[in-house]
This record gives C-alpha cells, structure tokens and sequence, in this order.
C-alpha cells in the first residue's frame, strides 16, 4: 500500500489553532490509532488526511506525492465514518458497487471486488438485502467493505464502533482485527476514543493533545513507559495514581521520599542534578498490591468505596485536595469496611517518576 507523512501540519480556522507542528510517518501495511480527549483534533487530522479539511500549513505525503490540493477522490484513500452512511433504497450488493460503477469499472472487475470484500467480511449471504434488515454490527461491516472493494492505498476510520452497544463493539473489533491480518499490506488509520480498541489493534498509537502530539509509541511503550504525566494518566482505566515526591538518591536507581515520609526505590534512573528535586510519582491502580510481612508499605489507603467486579475488586481513597481521588485494583474479590486503612506498596519497576511533567526516562 503507502506511507503517510505529514510534515509541520497546522490546522487554524481563523485566529483559532487547532492543531500545530504535526510531524507523524506511518509506514506501509501499519494500523495507526489516533487518541486524545474531546477537541483534541483527532477527527480534524483524520480529515485533512482524507482531504475533507483544508490544511492551514505544511505538506501531507501519501505513497511519496504530496497531496495538500488534490481533491479527495484523487488520493486513493477511503473512510469509515461514525455513520454507516449507507443508501438505504440500495441492497448491501449495490452499496458496496456503486463507487465502482461511477469509476466506470467492468462488471467482471466489480463482481470480482465485491465477492472478495463479503467473502472477508461474511456478508455474502447479506449481499441481496437491504440495510434495514441487517444489524448494526452488519452495516458497519458494508461500510468497509464499500472501502475495501476501491482497493485505496489507505484505509480511514472515524469512531466507526461508537454507534454500536458494548457486545457489538467487542465483536466488531475483533472483525476489525482479522480484517487487518487478512489485509496485512494495508495502510489504515484509525480515530478512537476508546482505548481498548486503541490498545487492542493499533501498530502503534499517536496520543494527541494541546494541539500537537504528546507520544507516539506501540501501545505497550505507551503503558509501560509514558512519555509524561497526561500520557500516563490518559492510557489506562483507571488513571495512573499520581502523588508528589522528592528524590533523595540518583543513579542506576532513584530513591524517592513520598508523603508518609518513607523512602522507596523506582527502577527509572535519574540524572545527578536531580538530587533533592520535587517529582510527582506515579503507580498505576494494576501495580499497588497489599504488604505483607514485614514488606515496606508506603500508602496508607483509607477506603472511601468499593466496586467488586468479580474478577477484581476497585479500591477508592476519598478524592486529594484539588485532585482525584486514589485507586487500586486488586485481583479476586476483597472485602473491606469503609474507613478501613490498607497498606499498599508497589515493586520498583512500577513506580513511575517525573519531573515537571516529564517521564525521566525521556529526560
């Protein structure tokens, strides 16, 4: 398929800036998610790739040309909407072939196209109905097979999952995700705001915010070591705990004094002209587990609430002056009385440090 590079590209509606400075090459046969919270201009990228936004400066590139005013139709992309957009008076047959038959294509190459999208996407036994009488599962999946029977050189996805309810969209996901092993030279870019399905089948996910791009990295890069403190606590459910800090040893290893007063060990090197620095510190809920023994604990937790899923139990503090409250998860079922105190601890390499905002590990 293609590479995608977009090089300085800004995005203003007047003396409004939307997005500024985007720098991102997605290269060919990648599934590349892009997160971020509400106006962060994810869909706004996601269009200006496909050419339904103008882009205010810089050069987007797709298979090496450079496409800023090539129309849309021209760009050998196709896009998924939130919608289904489907002609409702058409069968599912005659949606997928109607772009074909404006393109002028032969009916052998159009029958050729469309029994190799429903055959990808289990829809020929749906290929004479019409969409009202499919599922909405179902018409999602005409969607695509409308983009896959163009044969683009990139695939577009706007939220496609978020009209359908939570069993759908599991199901739909994993659809999404065979349909990409099926298609492994695919290029496909993907605008979510759900981060299992970010995590679930992105190569690697661009993390949008401010504006710009705050990280960019495979989804367990992006988890296991965030670049700062909103990447940290906008992947994961719950957020990462955040707490402040002081180190008070650098090296190999930093030594970190937290609220209580007891010192603990992070894996996470750090620089000598730190020493004696404020940090913020962060644990994600996954990673608190309980002390035992004569095990350093350096959280009191007192128990504000509880949410016993069955798998694992959710803990919660009451909420810290000007911030959230903390929470941790702790496998099985546990039984606590509110205003309990639990002491929780975590293992260095899950302890997470930052200085003003920033991840030491990217210092």
């Amino acid at each position: 398929m293609a590479e995608v590079k977009l090089k300085d590209v800004a995005k203003a509606y007047g003396e409004v800036k939307v997005l500024s400075h985007i720098n991102l090459e997605i290269q060919s046969g990648e599934l590349v998610v892009f997160v971020g919270p509400s106006g962060c201009g994810k869909s706004t990228l996601l269009r200006m790739i496909a050419g339904l936004e103008k882009i205010t400066a810089g050069t987007l590139s797709i298979d090496g040309q450079v496409v800023n005013d090539i129309p849309p139709a021209q760009r050998g992309i196709a896009m998924v909407f939130q919608s289904y957009a489907l002609y409702p008076h058409m069968t599912v047959r005659d949606n997928m072939t109607f772009a074909l038959k404006i393109a002028k294509k032969s009916k052998a190459e159009i029958e050729a196209a469309v029994t190799k999208a429903a055959r990808i996407l289990q829809l020929t036994p749906y290929l004479d109905r019409l969409p009202k009488a499919l599922s909405g599962g179902q018409r999602q999946r005409v969607a695509i097979g409308r983009s896959i029977v163009r044969d683009p050189k990139v695939y577009l996805f706007d939220e496609p999952l978020s009209n359908l309810d939570a069993a759908l969209r599991v199901a739909t996901r994993i659809e999404i995700a065979q349909l990409k092993e099926s298609m492994p030279d695919s290029t496909m870019i993907y605008v979510t705001h759900d981060q299992v399905e970010a995590m679930t089948l992105a190569n690697r996910i661009v993390v949008l915010a401010g504006g710009g791009i705050s990280q960019v990295g495979t989804p367990l890069e992006l988890y296991e070591t965030p670049a700062n403190t909103f990447v940290a606590q906008f992947i994961g459910s719950p957020a990462m705990n955040i707490f402040k800090g002081q180190i008070t040893g650098t090296g190999a290893e930093t030594r970190l004094r937290v609220p209580s007063g007891v010192e603990i060990t992070s894996s996470v090197p750090s620089p000598a002209h730190l020493m004696g620095a404020e940090v913020e510190i962060g644990v994600r809920p996954e990673d608190l587990t309980v002390a035992r023994g004569n095990e350093l604990a350096f959280l009191d937790f007192e128990v504000e609430f509880t949410e016993k899923l069955g798998e694992l139990t959710v803990l919660y503090t009451k909420p810290q002056e000007g911030g959230n409250p903390m929470i941790a998860k702790l496998p099985g079922i546990v039984f606590v009385d509110r205003g309990s105190v639990m002491h929780l601890t975590a293992a260095p390499n899950k302890v997470h440090v930052f200085h003003e905002g920033t991840s030491l590990h990217y210092l």
